[in-house]
C-alpha cells in the first residue's frame, strides 16, 4: 500500500477506500491567521505609537499653518490701511476746500473711472478763454493723505506762475470720491482723468503735463509707462516719490525678512524703479534733500533709471517731503524745464474715439456740480 500526506489507504479482503483528513489543512490555516493577526496588531500598535508621539506635533503644525495663513491674509488686506490715509487730517472725507477760497475759478466735476467708480475732480482753468485753450493743462496727482483741497496753496502757485490750467484728481476713497483706494484703482483713476481731458474741446491736447508728488509720483509713473497714454502726454513731473513699496517697507520697518519676501506678498507694489525705464517723455525730478520720509537717493535712482532722453533732476537743500514747493526758485525751475521741453511736443492727436468717462454737468466757481 502507498500513502502520502493527504490520503490514507486502508485495505481489507474486498475493497480499497480513500479517506481525506482536514486536520492538517485546519492547522495550516490557523497558523497563517495567527501570523497575519500578529503582523496586523504590530502594524496598528506602531501607527498608534507614531500618532501618540508625533500626532500632536503634526496637529500643531497644521493648526499653525492655518493660523499663519489667516493672519497673512489679514495683513495682506490690511496693507491698504498702512499706505492710504484718506481720513487724515480729520474730516477729510467730509469737507473739501473750494478753489474759490484761494481766488481760483473752477469746475467741480464727477466722472466715472474705468471700473465705474465715481471720482471727484477740480478743473481750474486760466480765466482768459484764449489762454485756456492755448496753454498747457497740468494733471495734479496728490499724496496718500487728505484730499485735493489740502493742496490748493501749491496749486494756486502753479496756476499763477506757470499760467496753466490744472486738473486736480481726487482718488477713489478720498474726499468726495466713492470707493476704496488700491493700487489698481488709483491707476485707473489717473487714466480716467486723461480720458476726460481728451474729451474736452476747450484745452490744448498737445500740452498735457502729469505732476505727481509722493504717492502721486508712483501713480504718474505708472500712467506714463503705458504707451497708450504716454503718447497723449507731453511731460512728466515727479516730486519726492519712492522707488517701490517693498523698498519703503524695508526702510520703515527694518525687517531683514522683507528682503527675501516675494512680490506677491505685497498687495500694493508701485514698482516705479522698473516702470520708469519705459518712460520716454520729458521728465523732471524734484528732490527735497530735507525729506525725512522718502530718501532723496530713491529719487536720484529713479532719475538714473529713467528711459527719457530729456530728463532733469533738481535738488532743493531745504525741501521737505510735502513742502519743497515752498523753496525759493521752485516755480522758476519748472518754467525753465517746460521751456526746454517745447522741442518734444507730441503730434496733434487724431480726433479721440474715447468717450467721456461719465455724463456729468459742471458748474463754475459760483455753484456746484452734480453727476447725472
Amino acid at each position: 500500500m502507498e500513502t502520502d500526506s493527504c490520503v490514507t489507504i486502508h485495505s481489507d479482503n474486498s475493497t480499497i477506500q480513500p479517506v481525506f483528513t482536514f486536520s492538517k489543512i485546519k492547522v495550516y490555516l490557523m497558523s497563517a491567521f495567527l501570523k497575519f493577526y500578529a503582523f496586523s496588531s504590530a502594524a496598528i500598535f506602531t501607527c498608534f505609537l507614531i500618532y501618540w508621539a508625533y500626532g500632536g506635533v503634526l496637529a500643531f503644525c497644521l493648526f499653525s499653518l492655518t493660523l499663519s495663513g489667516i493672519i497673512s491674509g489679514m495683513i495682506y488686506n490690511m496693507e491698504d490701511f498702512f499706505l492710504y490715509f484718506p481720513e487724515q487730517p480729520s474730516h477729510s472725507r467730509v469737507f473739501v476746500a473750494l478753489p474759490s477760497m484761494h481766488g481760483l475759478p473752477y469746475e467741480s466735476i464727477f466722472i466715472k473711472s474705468l471700473d465705474g467708480t465715481k471720482i471727484h475732480l477740480y478743473f481750474i482753468p486760466q480765466p482768459d478763454a484764449k489762454a485756456k485753450q492755448e496753454t498747457m493743462t497740468l494733471v495734479y496727482l496728490h499724496g496718500n493723505a487728505g484730499n485735493i483741497g489740502h493742496r490748493l496753496h501749491n496749486v494756486a502757485g502753479l496756476h499763477s506762475m506757470l499760467k496753466c490750467n490744472i486738473l486736480m484728481v481726487e482718488y477713489r476713497g478720498y474726499g468726495k470720491s466713492q470707493g476704496s483706494p488700491s493700487e489698481e484703482g488709483l491707476c485707473m483713476d489717473a487714466m480716467a482723468s486723461i480720458d476726460y481731458l481728451l474729451s474736452r474741446t476747450d484745452i490744448n491736447h498737445r500740452r498735457i503735463v502729469v505732476f505727481g508728488r509722493s504717492l502721486g509720483g508712483a501713480v504718474a509713473i505708472d500712467l506714463l509707462a503705458r504707451p497708450e497714454y504716454a503718447s497723449k502726454i507731453w511731460c512728466l513731473i515727479v516730486e519726492n516719490t519712492f522707488t517701490s513699496i517693498p523698498d519703503m517697507a524695508l526702510l520703515l520697518l527694518k525687517w531683514k525678512v522683507l528682503r527675501k519676501m516675494p512680490l506677491f506678498c505685497f498687495k500694493n507694489k508701485f514698482l516705479s524703479q522698473w516702470k520708469i525705464e519705459r518712460v520716454s517723455n520729458p521728465t523732471f525730478f524734484i528732490v527735497g534733500l530735507n525729506d525725512h520720509l522718502v530718501p532723496p537717493s530713491m529719487m536720484v535712482k529713479l532719475h538714473e533709471n529713467s528711459g527719457s532722453t530729456m530728463k532733469q533732476v533738481v535738488l532743493f537743500e531745504s525741501g521737505s517731503h510735502n513742502d519743497t514747493w515752498k523753496c525759493s526758485g521752485y516755480y522758476l525751475t519748472l518754467q525753465q524745464f517746460l521751456l526746454k521741453a517745447n522741442e518734444f511736443l507730441p503730434p496733434s492727436p487724431a480726433p479721440s474715439s474715447v468717450s467721456s468717462p461719465g455724463p456729468c454737468s459742471s458748474n463754475s466757481s459760483m455753484s456746484d456740480i452734480k453727476c447725472v
